[in-house]
């Protein structure tokens, strides 16, 4: 009767970090494509409202009622630092990860006082922020072997 003292497993499916590495990069990398989507469609939505503030419909009596001018330039300079912070979500990083989600809830709330200029567009822009969110409060810290 032998026994296998050396820590070696036989019959079951091997566990590599890269393969767990890839399941990790991919809540990671489908976070970076969205949060630099969602800069980029920031970043237009400032344009607009520094370009033309004319286009959006202003409500009375909301409470959040602010310049267009003022807040396209939140939005684009708001929009520029997210488009950054999803390109260096690609690195993978930790510290990436963290400005990404205080960037997108920055973006959160940015998009919910602009609901009454243009609400449909703010909700969907809101709703991926979550999105964003969740994806990289999700996924796992990649541990560095």
């Amino acid at each position: 009767m032998t026994s296998n003292m050396s820590g070696t497993r036989h019959g079951g499916p091997a566990q590599s970090p890269a393969g767990s590495g890839m399941a990790v990069g991919g809540w990671v990398v489908f976070a970076a494509v969205l949060m630099i989507f969602v800069g980029l469609m920031t970043l237009f939505q400032g344009i607009a409202g520094i370009a033309k503030d004319d286009i959006f419909v202003t409500t009375r009596d909301y409470v959040y009622q602010f310049s267009l001018t003022g807040w396209g330039w939140v939005h684009l300079i708001l929009g520029i630092i997210m488009v950054l912070a999803g390109i260096a979500l690609f690195t993978g990083a930790l510290w990436a990860r963290m400005v990404g989600v205080a960037l997108a809830s920055l973006g959160l709330i940015a998009n919910f006082m602009w609901l009454p200029y243009y609400p449909f567009w703010a909700m969907l822009l809101i709703a991926i922020d979550v999105i964003v969110i969740w994806a990289l409060c999700a996924a796992p810290r990649l541990s560095k072997t």
